[in-house]
């Protein structure tokens, strides 16, 4: 299925993506934080137990906050249950095969989620502009890659495909702040500062990516993120929304069978089992 046989989403164009200013204090922020994630958690149980299958696609500029809201999306979960994927670079072997090859092995288990920090998505963008493959091989994948995604969604895979938008001022302000944390330098590279200077190219590779995969059943969210905290609350509900649409999240009732066993030690049900809290 080429872009032109599936139904278009909405155009979206980086210069119109809205930046959101911090509306509202750190209490609220780890109060909603703490109440998406424990949501995130029903979405996870469901999947468990009804052998579900979400994938959730992370892309965006270098420093663009990807990593932060990975680690806050899934910091209550049960770790049995998701994997986190950091794409980079493919391997010798890797480069010799069909480049989807090495996320066909990535997809989730049923009951799993898997969540890309990168993905397939290199191949219209760094292999693009960097020239690490000619213009036939990456004007091909936005058709290989749509049918890849719709091949996803008809085996019942549930897919969310984020963008986290930063400006060039606010890329260059946390390179800076990762020069000077030492716990953080190790996440600038040289390769940082040349992508950089192609913003230019990115951003139109970019928007093309747009234009040729974002599609009515499975469209890019573009988020502003140059507010971190206003970009993990909405990529918290973004997941939330999308992996659990249509999914029954009530806590279930205790399996009979082991209430009766658990009934022949003295123990029993104390009405409704309330809600974890997730740890501090």
């Amino acid at each position: 299925m080429t872009k032109s046989e599936a139904v278009r989403a909405p155009r979206l164009r980086l210069d119109e993506v809205e930046m959101h200013s911090v509306e509202h204090d750190k209490k609220w922020y780890r109060k909603r934080l703490k109440e998406l994630q424990l949501q995130m958690l029903r979405v996870q149980r469901a999947y468990h137990r009804l052998g579900l299958r979400g994938v959730l696609v992370f892309e965006g500029w270098d420093a663009g906050g990807k990593g932060g809201c990975i680690r806050r999306l899934t910091e209550r979960l049960d770790p049995r249950g998701f994997d986190v994927h950091a794409i980079g670079a493919p391997s010798v072997v890797e480069i010799g095969r069909h480049h989807l090859r090495r996320f066909w092995q990535r997809l989730p288990h049923p009951g799993g989620i898997a969540i890309f920090d990168r993905s397939w998505y290199g191949r219209v963008l760094v292999e693009r502009v960097e020239e690490f493959t000619h213009e036939a091989a990456w004007s091909r994948g936005y058709r290989e890659i749509n049918e890849f995604e719709r091949m996803l969604l008809d085996d019942g895979v549930r897919l969310a495909k984020i963008f986290l938008h930063i400006s060039a001022d606010e890329q260059l302000e946390r390179f800076g702040e990762r020069l000077q944390n030492p716990y953080k330098r190790w996440k600038l590279t040289t390769e940082d500062f040349r992508n950089r200077a192609k913003r230019t190219a990115y951003s139109a590779a970019i928007e093309d990516m747009f234009d040729e995969t974002s599609t009515e059943r499975a469209p890019w969210y573009v988020i502003g993120a140059n507010y971190k905290w206003y970009a993990r609350i909405r990529v918290m509900e973004l997941a939330v929304q999308t992996l659990g649409a249509g999914v029954e999240l009530t806590t279930p009732m205790a399996d009979p069978e082991v209430v009766a066993v658990a009934a022949e030690y003295g123990l029993g049900l104390n009405g409704p089992v309330p809600e974890p809290e997730p740890t501090p």
